[in-house]
């Protein structure tokens, strides 16, 4: 059964050596291990260490008080009395008094002095550890998420007022930072959570829950909330009745914990929102696992995934610190939550034990490669090529996306786009639905806004704001002569609809075309504010029928001559695409942990979380490790599609498979403890392989072979015939499926045609003028790495 975190005081520590003096004088083989962190990346004044006696950790409980007259910690020169506790791990010391920057912790024996030391580097709770200058100016939510003022923590003039009781100002705060504080609900009968009286009363209508042990216990849960790296955190355990808020009672806890990312797509300068639904995730909760969750590792408020590790990092490092060593870490998370697992898992190797990818991307960085694509080829079909029949045929528009479309969705522009002059579709991509909007919110720096910016003092100070992906992780990029942030996305040598050239599915005056005129974006110094739909109205758009823009075409670079001059293309910055690569933003397929790649095949309703991601994570893995035997990846339908509203199809997401995930997971992550001579993926339980499911979750196939046929050419599996993926425009631009090359290495023209790339094709020596014309640097060799690669 799981106990209480013992609390002890110092003089029975020594107890758990078993050793008289004569053996600690003689054999001085200690070392001090900590458990919350690095030692160079401590977060705030404490510390978790542990003990250990020729390199093995003490796990006795205590015996007699007399064996400790002889040893004592020392904490910068001085004697200190730190808590010792026994925990999961043994025997736990809870240092406290560490000064920001170096620190050194010995332990003592009373009259022969050091037998162990440890370096230390404490930073500020604030952070940041690693990730560089913090982004300022920094727009506080805890007031409106929690109800709580932050911290006065500023004598300057710029920062989020700061309110007393009465509602009078007295200060400002930078860094939003409140005191943590401990709130206890309990879920009801009725599937709700409810506060807990505090008068010791049990409510009629408290649930009562099953744990992992078999125990019933009542569904209570501590809940404390507070500020790490600026960001709101989360941490929440079950609780029993009469616990006191700082107790951190451990009755409950099965040892599990469970990281809850989420997703979104956000620019920086704000705090964010908390998701109580993830931070008090019922379903293990009710099992006996704790939950952490902080919205630094959501990306709604940001996308700059260094900052997002570290704040990972330093979340874990104070629950340790708060309720003991984990037996381990598994994460669930959707969208930008199943990425961070893929990222940290790469970046952070003991972050994580294991994860549950849901609806995820190999990584944020690498999908604005195809998705910046997807305005610049709308936009040539609906304007630049308006009066091409082939592009009104929904199904047809897929031939350059490459993502899936359907006529089942009708664009609800349609008719608008028609009344101005412009061609359109019945239907849509992809693009449309899922994504527009997203080039803005990347690149346009004029484009954005941060949840209650309009507090922020003084007046004026958000207007210098660069709202773009790449000012918030210029830290990681760099900025370049003029201090404007280096970008990424690059289309120089794109052969946009070159798969369906070869295939005969357009001609070659469609496919010159098409190459010449689809541009390229702008440099963000160069953009200009959006217009409508994202802002405005439609009676501006009939007031002034060029502020209708859903493309974001004032925002291209496009030919100047009607094509007679190619557009110019876009160039990425060398250095940034470098960076992107060594500061691990870009998933490389180092996976270090066993993950479950689960999602709902969502294809149907044009959803952004497209199937042939699982597929990309798994290339670039094979790529990497030589093969995948650490990613299961599984399928739940969830057709037949509901379109009795034809504006808005629902897809039937009726089962959810994470926690049939998670139980796999746990067996798995045990069998790496209990033999890691076997490895990841030698120690797979027999569930942990691919699969696929119906829609009320019962099994469809699985087994080694169930996807085959999409990575490689061999016969389709079971579950490749039953969900059929897409790809993107860089696939279909003759791209490799993991859709990691930002800046293609480029071939001349002539070696192009000699050497196949154009199938079947041939080319008049006019025609190869113009490709020379359109590419005169070259066309894309997929066949060499990205030129911003960093050398092995």
């Amino acid at each position: 059964m799981p106990a209480r975190l013992l609390y002890l005081p110092v003089v029975f520590f020594i107890a758990l050596l078993a050793l008289p003096y004569q053996a600690l004088a003689e054999n001085p083989h200690y070392s001090l291990e900590i458990l919350s962190s690095e030692p160079d990346q401590v977060s705030g004044d404490d510390v978790l260490v542990q003990v250990q006696f020729k390199d093995r950790a003490i796990k006795s409980k205590p015996a007699r008080a007399s064996s400790l007259r002889h040893l004592e910690f020392w904490l910068n020169g001085q004697p200190i009395e730190p808590e010792i506790r026994y925990g999961r791990a043994g025997h736990e010391v809870l240092v406290s008094g560490l000064t920001l920057g170096p620190n050194r912790l010995e332990l003592h024996h009373r009259r022969q002095g050091p037998l162990a030391s440890l370096e230390l580097v404490s930073h500020p709770i604030t952070g940041p550890i690693f990730s560089g200058p913090q982004q300022y100016p920094f727009v506080c939510t805890v007031t409106t998420e929690l109800g709580k003022q932050p911290l006065v923590d500023t004598d300057g003039d710029t920062g989020f007022p700061v309110m007393d009781d009465q509602g009078n100002q007295i200060g400002l705060s930078r860094d939003c930072s409140i005191e943590p504080y401990v709130t206890f609900v309990y879920r009801t009968t009725d599937g709700n959570w409810a506060p807990l009286p505090g008068d010791g009363s049990r409510p009629a209508d408290m649930a009562t829950t099953e744990l992992t042990d078999g125990r019933t216990v009542d569904f209570i849960v501590r809940q404390e909330r507070g500020t790490i790296n600026r960001f709101i955190y989360s941490f929440a355990t079950l609780a029993e009745q009469g616990d006191e808020p700082w107790e951190a009672s451990t009755n409950n806890w099965n040892g599990r914990l469970l990281f809850h990312f989420q997703g979104g797509v956000g620019i920086g300068h704000s705090q964010g929102r908390i998701s109580n639904g993830r931070a008090l995730q019922p379903d293990t909760l009710q099992k006996g696992y704790a939950v952490i969750y902080s919205t630094g590792t959501r990306t709604s408020p940001h996308y700059n995934l260094q900052v997002g590790g570290e704040t990972a990092l330093m979340v874990k490092e104070h629950f340790i610190k708060r309720f003991g060593v984990p037996d381990y870490t598994v994460a669930i998370g959707g969208s930008g939550g199943g990425i961070q697992q893929y990222v940290y898992s790469q970046n952070h190797p003991d972050l994580l034990d294991g994860g549950v990818p849901q609806y995820s991307y190999p990584d944020m960085v690498t999908q604005t490669i195809h998705i910046g694509d997807c305005e610049l080829l709308e936009y040539y079909m609906d304007a630049t090529d308006r009066s091409n029949t082939r592009w009104q045929t929904t199904a047809n528009r897929s031939l350059l996306v490459g993502l899936n479309s359907t006529a089942r969705y009708p664009d609800p522009f349609a008719g608008l786009k028609q009344m101005l002059g412009y061609s359109t579709a019945p239907g849509m991509t992809e693009c449309v639905p899922a994504w527009r909007g997203l080039t803005p919110l990347v690149m346009n720096p004029l484009y954005g806004r941060a949840r209650n910016q309009e507090l922020m003092q003084p007046d004026g100070v958000m207007d210098d704001v660069r709202w773009t992906h790449y000012s918030d992780a210029k830290n990681i990029y760099g900025v370049d002569e003029n201090g404007e942030p280096r970008t990424l996305f690059d289309n120089v040598g794109v052969q946009y609809g070159l798969r369906a050239l070869v295939e005969g599915n357009i001609t070659k005056e469609e496919f010159l075309k098409l190459n010449a005129q689809v541009g390229g974006w702008k440099q963000p110094s160069e953009m200009v504010q959006e217009g409508f739909p994202f802002l405005g109205s439609l009676s501006d758009v009939l007031a002034d029928p060029s502020f209708f823009d859903p493309w974001s075409s004032r925002n291209m670079n496009l030919s100047p001559d009607g094509g007679t001059t190619p557009a110019p293309r876009t160039e990425g910055d060398l250095l940034a695409i470098q960076a992107a690569y060594t500061s691990g933003l870009v998933f490389d397929g180092q996976l270090n942990m066993p993950v479950i790649d689960w999602r709902h095949y969502l294809e149907e309703v044009l959803d952004m979380h497209n199937s042939h991601q699982s597929f990309s994570a798994r290339q670039r893995i094979i790529n990497r490790m030589g093969d995948a035997g650490n990613q299961v990846i599984w399928f739940t339908d969830a057709r037949p599609t509901d379109y009795s509203d034809p504006d808005e199809p629902e897809p039937r997401e009726e089962y959810n498979q994470t926690w049939m995930a998670l139980e796999v997971l746990h067996e798995w992550i045990t069998n790496i403890q209990q033999n890691p001579e076997l490895g990841i993926a030698g120690n797979r339980p027999t569930e942990a392989v691919d699969a696929c499911f119906n829609t009320d979750g019962s099994l469809i196939d699985a087994g080694e072979g169930v996807w085959n046929g999409i990575l490689d050419d061999g016969a389709e599996g079971a579950c490749t015939r039953k969900f059929q993926t897409y790809t993107t425009s860089r696939i279909e631009a003759g791209g490799p499926i993991e859709g990691s090359i930002f800046k293609c290495s480029l071939k001349p023209v002539a070696a192009a045609l000699a050497d196949g790339t154009y199938g079947h094709t041939s080319f008049t020596e006019q025609e190869v003028g113009r490709l020379n014309e359109i590419f005169p640097d070259g066309v894309c060799d997929y066949s060499q790495p990205d030129q911003g690669r960093p050398a092995g």
